[in-house]
């Protein structure tokens, strides 16, 4: 699913703990969890409901005003389907902000890095692109994917895709629009930048 900045805000202050989406068949179920810039979050339960169904007090902790706003809002989704009311939390950090955010690496753990980008590089289909990506969202933070990915001649999904295991390794952070490097991806790029020096 897919989270309004605004939302997500409400969601991480204890303000929003429910949302509603207008879906053919549920997306997510009980139980699952989806990492967001807020952090983990958890989908408590799934309901289908009619529009009578809808409460006054589901429109405020959904984040809209009143009933009529978020019916309003639901009305004008161009998806077919039904109402659902997805009940939900935060569940705590994302661990990725937590690595993404540890700067103080012993020569080792670079070392251990690098060997991490070496074997991604070293099983991949194509000539190494680690380095290469990580330079570029170094030298354009805050640009959108799509203008990342011309700068290599690439697609935009497959190069989100790399993004999203560099992010794992905690070296990018997602921006609004666009990444750029975490405290450890700019130490590690430091690191690197000093082994050819």
């Amino acid at each position: 699913m897919l989270f309004r900045q605004e939302v997500l805000e409400g969601i991480a202050g204890g303000r929003i703990d429910r949302v509603f989406r207008v879906w053919a068949e549920p997306r997510v179920r009980a139980g699952s969890t989806q990492r967001t810039r807020a952090g983990i979050i958890v989908i408590d339960s799934v309901t289908a409901v009619t529009p009578e169904e809808i409460t006054e007090d589901d429109a405020l902790r959904s984040g809209f005003k009143d009933r009529a706003a978020l019916l309003t809002a639901l009305s004008k989704s161009t998806k077919e389907g039904g109402y659902h009311r997805v009940m939900l939390h935060l569940g705590g950090p994302d661990p990725r902000t937590e690595l993404a955010a540890n700067a103080d690496l012993t020569e080792q753990e670079l070392a251990d890095l690098k060997a991490a980008l070496d074997a991604i590089d070293n099983r991949g289909q194509r000539v190494p692109w680690t380095r290469e990506v990580l330079r570029l969202i170094e030298e354009h933070p805050g640009l959108r994917a799509l203008g990342l990915a011309e700068h290599l001649g690439r697609d935009r999904l497959p190069f989100k895709a790399d993004v999203r295991r560099l992010k794992a390794l905690g070296l990018t952070e997602s921006l609004e629009t666009g990444y750029r490097l975490s405290p450890r991806g700019k130490v590690l790029m430091a690191y690197l930048r000093s082994l050819t020096e």
